[in-house]
């Protein structure tokens, strides 16, 4: 009875290292960035959407993986969605505080629709739900790739300042 717990118990530590080792090899990230400025509607003190102008790399849902679009310029525009205000706007201040900063960051999940970048001659309208974005729970995360470390994070942030460069 003794080895078959001790078999059990061993079967089940070895699965959950095999699958923390799965779920750790995809990336989960719906959007990377770097945001130049933020803009609220109808204004700072009572937001409804939000205008989130930079550059973006968006989570290619065709080819999948660790796929991402070519870094976009322009904007994404969201708005504030129902049963999720505070989240969201705690989230739309981080958006604020990292704007102008070269900041690279992380938000979103590739698993529920991201929105689309609009060019900067784009006039708003028709936003796309924020709630989308809240599906995984990680909030805007920086990003921080440790010096010398190579990883498709790491390629993700050094494509979007370099389009910065050429915008």
């Amino acid at each position: 009875m003794k080895t078959l717990k001790l078999t059990a118990t061993l079967l089940v530590g070895v699965t959950l290292i095999f699958t923390a080792a799965t779920l750790s090899a995809s990336d989960p990230v719906g959007v990377y960035a770097i945001v130049q400025k933020v803009v609220f509607e109808p204004n700072d003190k009572a937001p409804e959407r939000i205008q989130i102008w930079g550059v973006f790399a968006l989570a290619d849902t065709v080819r999948g993986g660790n796929s991402y679009t070519k870094p976009q310029h322009g904007y994404l525009y969201y708005s504030l969605p129902k049963g999720k205000e505070s989240t969201a706007l705690k989230e739309w201040a981080d958006f604020k505080a990292v704007a102008g900063t070269g900041q690279g960051i992380a938000f979103g999940t590739r698993y529920a629709p991201l929105g689309k970048v609009r060019v900067d001659s784009e006039k708003p309208g028709s936003p796309d739900s924020y709630s989308d974005t809240l599906v995984n729970g990680i909030g805007v995360t920086k990003v921080n790739p440790a010096p010398g470390y190579q990883d498709n994070m790491t390629d993700i942030i050094a494509q979007l300042k370099a389009a910065l460069k050429t915008s």
